[in-house]
């Protein structure tokens, strides 16, 4: 195996061609630089310094390597200076998961902010899966918006919000202008949402605490096509608030408080503990976070307003 510890003897050594000298400069007596000396001969199969009269000339292979070695020294220096963020230059691909939810009404925002500082990076999104958050250290995933009650061990995050569930239908269901009780959540038609992260289980939980279970008429991937079956269906969606108010101000739908005490859901935006430090990374997920937050924080209010309306 090389030893790189010879090296700055080495550079000291091509440029005085004098033992005394590099024994001073590197603060070391004399005989152990002659011995180091030895051990570079070895090292280099080349005796690198010859005796000639009163000094040492180098040879073939020590002029070599006096020209080779200060660029080959400053690149190792450099792999200990910070890494400095020229995000112009920034050709990277980004990895994104969350709920289809997002990828309609905060990626858009996201991918015009970060294209207009760095116009080489590319985005890849991907629907959320719960089982992923203990996953994260050998995913390729940079950032993920999810619900979580606590940040698992070996990831960073920042919380965005809290938000509660409430019930969305169509503006013709039976229901929509009586108040709704526990009975009529349960006898009610569910659609669910498969996709993008755990919304159900809270749901899940308080009905058992009460003996009770809910009727699912449908379970689809995405947030779009449980809306369109809201608009044709006499059927309920649970879904947080921000989700409702955004879809409620473009579809005649109605939003109902849930007549379950369940916790609101804190949101956080999670990456694992190996892009931390990273320049780049942080770029990035600062810009999701604060659209993130500005979007949760705008719909939420929108959300209050039109449900206690």
């Amino acid at each position: 195996m090389n030893n790189y510890k010879l090296l700055p003897a080495l550079i000291s050594l091509l440029h005085t061609r004098n033992l005394t000298e590099s024994a001073k400069s590197l603060n070391v007596t004399q005989s152990a630089m002659s011995k180091t000396l030895s051990q570079i001969r070895d090292a280099f199969h080349d005796p690198i310094l010859i005796r000639e009269a009163n000094h040492f000339v180098l040879t073939q292979r020590g002029e070599e390597l006096k020209v080779q070695l200060p660029s080959l020294i400053q690149n190792l220096d450099n792999l200990y200076l910070p890494k400095e963020l020229d995000i112009t230059q920034c050709q990277r691909q980004f990895i994104l998961a969350s709920s289809d939810y997002v990828s309609q009404f905060i990626l858009p925002d996201i991918c015009a902010q970060m294209v207009s500082s760095a116009p080489n990076i590319s985005v890849e999104y991907l629907l959320w899966q719960k089982s992923w958050l203990y996953e994260l250290s050998h995913r390729s995933l940079d950032l993920v918006s999810t619900i979580v009650d606590a940040v698992p061990e070996n990831l960073y995050g920042k919380k965005m919000a809290e938000d509660e569930l409430v019930i969305v239908m169509r503006k013709s269901h039976p229901k929509v202008q009586s108040p709704f009780t526990v009975q009529d959540y349960t006898e009610a038609k569910h659609i669910v949402i498969s996709g993008g992260g755990d919304k159900d289980s809270p749901i899940e939980a308080a009905l058992s605490k009460l003996d009770l279970k809910r009727k699912v008429f449908a379970s689809v991937p995405f947030f779009q096509s449980a809306i369109e079956l809201l608009l044709q269906t006499d059927t309920i969606l649970t879904t947080p608030l921000h989700i409702a108010a955004d879809f409620s101000h473009i579809h005649d739908l109605k939003i109902k408080p849930l007549p379950l005490d369940i916790k609101p859901h804190q949101y956080y935006i999670l990456w694992h503990a190996k892009n931390n430090l990273d320049p780049e990374h942080r770029w990035f997920r600062e810009i999701c976070y604060q659209l993130f937050k500005a979007h949760l924080n705008k719909t939420i209010k929108y959300g209050l307003k039109v449900l206690n309306n």
